[in-house]
């Protein structure tokens, strides 16, 4: 599968404006969410090829949504890269465990977080 279009999912504008911006420069189409809620109706208009998920966010929290996400038939399918501050090793393996493809830390090393979009893809 090739990944063309993103959805990043980050409460904080700074992440979602870094993000994005890096993810233009490489070509790639991006929508972005501020919160579960509005994750889920992004994901209801239009599978994307890729989350980019924060964890630390309110109300819904990006393990629980990445879960959720995960375990949806229509979804299961869509690989989710866990972007977080949250560096713990057990943060790491809890992420995964939840369905994650893969986990990175911020802040996000573009090079890094390039590398394992084209692993995906």
């Amino acid at each position: 599968m090739t990944i063309r279009d993103v959805l990043i999912v980050d409460d904080s504008k700074t992440e979602l404006m870094f993000l994005s911006n890096l993810l233009h420069v490489h070509g790639l189409t991006v929508r972005t969410a501020e919160s579960g809620e509005a994750a889920l109706k992004c994901l209801a208009d239009a599978k994307p090829d890729l989350i980019l998920m924060d964890v630390v966010m309110p109300g819904q929290n990006g393990f629980q949504l990445t879960r959720f996400i995960h375990r949806k038939p229509e979804y299961a399918d869509i690989p989710i890269i866990m972007c977080t501050s949250k560096n713990l090793e057990t943060d790491r393996v809890w992420g995964l465990r939840q369905g994650a493809s893969d986990y990175i830390t911020k802040p996000v090393n573009a090079q890094e977080l390039m590398e394992k979009i084209k692993a995906l893809g």
